[in-house]
C-alpha cells in the first residue's frame, strides 16, 4: 500500500509526485529516480546487449562478450565496470540447486499486518532480513502487506518457521499460505 506521507515526509511532495500517489505503481516505479534524485544511466544497444548476455552467464569472458557486441575488451570492460559501479548491474550471484541444498518446499506467503505504522513495516522487514527461510520479501499493494517467497526443507520445518515468524508475531492479522507444486517458469533475469 502507497504511503502518500512518506513522500510528503521526505520533503519531495510536488503536484507531479500528488499525481503519482494516486497512479498504478508501474508509474511511480518509471518516476522513482526523479523522486529520489536518482539518475539513471542511459543504457545505449551495446549496453542493453551486454546486460542480456550477462543475465544469461555472466561468467563469460571480456572476451567472448567483445565477439558477440563487436566492441574491444577494454570497452566491454570499462563498460561491465560503469554499470557495476551505477548499480544496474546489482550483483553477480550462483544460482545454487535448491533440491542440492535440501529445500524441499517453496511456499508463497501473503501476510497482513494489523497495523501499516511506519515502525511495524519496518519491525517485520527487519525480521524476514534476519530469516534464512525467506528468499524474498515484498512490500505490496492490495489486500495484503506483504508477498514471501519461503523455501524450507519440509512441512514441518514451514511450520516451525510460520510459528516463530508469523503465528508468534503480534501484530500479525492473518497470512495465507501457498505451496508450489511445480515451478512452471522461475526468472531472474530483467527484459532489457
Amino acid at each position: 500500500m502507497f504511503n502518500s506521507q512518506f513522500l510528503r515526509n521526505k520533503n519531495i511532495c510536488t503536484p507531479l509526485i500528488d499525481f503519482c500517489v494516486f497512479a498504478p505503481s508501474s508509474v511511480y516505479l518509471l518516476l522513482f529516480p526523479f523522486l529520489t534524485g536518482q539518475t539513471m544511466h542511459t543504457l545505449d544497444e551495446y549496453d542493453k546487449k551486454l546486460l542480456r548476455l550477462l543475465q544469461q552467464n555472466n561468467l563469460q569472458t571480456t572476451e567472448q562478450l567483445s565477439k558477440e557486441v563487436n566492441l574491444s575488451q577494454s570497452a566491454v570492460q570499462r563498460r561491465i565496470t560503469k554499470l557495476r559501479n551505477e548499480k544496474i548491474i546489482e550483483a553477480d550471484v550462483s544460482i545454487i540447486s535448491p533440491a542440492a541444498s535440501g529445500v524441499g518446499i517453496t511456499c508463497i506467503v501473503d501476510v497482513a499486518l494489523h497495523e501499516g505504522s511506519l515502525r511495524n513495516l519496518e519491525s517485520f522487514k527487519s525480521s524476514m532480513m534476519n530469516c534464512p527461510e525467506v528468499a524474498q520479501c515484498y512490500y505490496v499493494t492490495g489486500s495484503h502487506d506483504f508477498v514471501l517467497v519461503v523455501n524450507t526443507r519440509d512441512m514441518a520445518h514451514y511450520d516451525a518457521f510460520s510459528k516463530k515468524n508469523l503465528i508468534e508475531n503480534p501484530n500479525m492479522k492473518h497470512f495465507y499460505t501457498h505451496v508450489v507444486i511445480d515451478k512452471v517458469k522461475v526468472g531472474y533475469g530483467i527484459p532489457i
